[in-house]
């Protein structure tokens, strides 16, 4: 991703320098905390002793860089790295500010705990750098708590920088959460003032308190890409927002990508089917296998704008069966396939009807790249990779298009035939044929014209919610 576009910053509030954010927080008489910061050194709580004023913001700062103080103080942990260690850094300084400090001055101050856990480039250059950070905070002196969390990854090549860019987004973080609470599409924005997204990445956050209740987080999760913070982001199929490298770190990851406006039984079949045959690989193991149902922006903006009560609507079918959410600025195959190959050495398999096979050899789509379809498949294909084809039903004269009879270019035909010998091209052969006649925009269709065919092209309880939430214009037939 390049730098963030400016075009995103709306005139809707002031830029700030880091220093101005910082000492505005340090002259507000109403904010008291501390300061809790694993690995990376004390980069936020250092801006706040910098500018001047930190008496009357900080209570308390610390560093339990050593792990065995960490657990020590904190508990022990699978990962010191993790939103498992940050929440209880944040449980821990939080409970003790409010039991010591409470009785003296909670009728005028408004407490809070900022807490990160941080792994910067070490001095061999070989470990993932990345991070989670969090604050949790009263609004109000004597309010319900509040809490944001986010996981970073930071993309600079040497340390200090990677310490500076951490400190920034710490200072960022805070302001947003203590003065742009009420308007949480600013907060995000603003999460990278004063940096770039070749520098950090914001790829998870959570909002949750009762300043923030009436916050979808699946909707800030599609806000973090669609303005560049993040190339993609996840949310679980209860709606809870997933960091994905925690999901998806050395497991098997199948994808199927679509539309899902609405989810159709053709759309479930493909998935069952590319599982099964997924799981017979030898080096697969069927328990570890992730399956994510992949939603691009540039479906999401076919329109020309973010229709968030369709995405909702789409994210709430795909919840009701079952299913996780990945929602991806990688329309590109192989800019996908990058992205999940930072995760896992494990294989990985998308699964795509024929019609998307086609567009997949579509050399236009490659002329951004020098080298073209070429270069595009030499990236696409390096990783441990395969495609799983579901057959397309000609309505015409019933008959089946499968990886081996659909139509290619004639210049593109040997690169095909390679790949398809090589198996990286794989025909599903395990489908439900009873299924194949169903596509998303024939179903939707017959939503809006009130035919009541329509509810046998969709699992039953994707059926119910349509008629329950109304989804898609549906209306009660007369």
């Amino acid at each position: 991703m390049g730098a963030m576009n400016a075009s995103l910053i709306t005139p809707e509030r002031p830029r700030l320098s880091t220093h101005q954010k910082a000492l505005s927080i340090n002259l507000d008489p109403v904010r008291y905390g501390t300061f809790a910061e694993i690995g990376a050194g004390q980069e936020v709580a250092r801006w706040f002793f910098k500018v001047g004023g930190a008496a009357g913001t900080i209570s308390k700062s610390i560093s339990a860089y050593d792990m065995t103080v960490s657990d020590a103080i904190y508990g022990r942990c699978q990962r010191y790295v993790s939103r498992e260690r940050l929440e209880r850094m944040l449980d821990y300084e939080h409970r003790l500010n409010v039991e010591r400090l409470g009785a003296s001055r909670g009728d005028t101050t408004a407490f809070f705990t900022f807490s990160n856990t941080v792994s910067a480039l070490n001095f061999k250059g070989t470990n993932e750098c990345h991070g989670w950070m969090g604050v949790r905070y009263q609004a109000f002196p004597g309010d319900a708590d509040n809490q944001i969390i986010l996981h970073v990854r930071m993309l600079d090549k040497e340390n200090s920088l990677q310490q500076e860019a951490l400190g920034i987004v710490g200072v960022n973080l805070l302001y947003a959460a203590f003065f742009l609470h009420h308007t949480p599409h600013l907060m995000l924005e603003s999460l990278l003032d004063n940096l770039s997204t070749e520098r950090i990445e914001v790829d998870m956050i959570d909002f949750s308190g009762i300043e923030f209740r009436r916050v979808d987080n699946r909707v800030m999760s599609l806000k973090l890409v669609q303005l560049g913070l993040s190339g993609a982001a996840m949310f679980g199929p209860k709606g809870e927002v997933l960091q994905p490298s925690e999901v998806l770190r050395k497991k098997p990851i199948l994808v199927e990508r679509g539309s899902f406006r609405p989810v159709t039984k053709v759309n479930i079949d493909m998935i069952q089917s590319a599982h099964r045959q997924f799981a017979l690989e030898p080096e697969v193991k069927d328990e570890d296998i992730v399956e994510l149902m992949e939603i691009t922006m540039r479906n999401l903006l076919v329109a020309g704008d973010i229709d968030l009560r369709d995405f909702l609507a789409r994210a709430d079918l795909l919840a009701t069966a079952g299913r996780t959410v990945l929602i991806s600025d990688y329309f590109e195959y192989y800019r996908l396939a990058a992205y999940l190959g930072r995760y896992t050495n494990e294989p990985i398999a998308v699964t795509m009807g024929v019609s998307s096979l086609q567009d997949l050899f579509t050399e236009q789509y490659y002329s951004g790249l020098e080298g073209g379809i070429l270069e595009a498949f030499g990236r696409l294909f390096t990783k441990n990779l395969r495609i799983y084809v579901y057959p397309l039903l000609d309505q015409a004269t019933q008959e089946l298009v499968t990886s081996e009879n659909i139509p290619m270019p004639e210049e593109l035909k040997n690169l095909y035939r390679h790949l398809l010998d090589r198996g990286r091209i794989r025909q599903l052969d395990n489908f439900d044929r009873s299924v194949l006649h169903i596509f998303s925009r024939d179903v939707l269709r017959r939503i809006k014209e009130q035919d009541p065919s329509w509810e046998d092209m969709v699992p039953p309880e994707i059926a119910a919610t349509i008629k329950t939430r109304r989804f898609f214009g549906w209306k009660e037939p007369a």
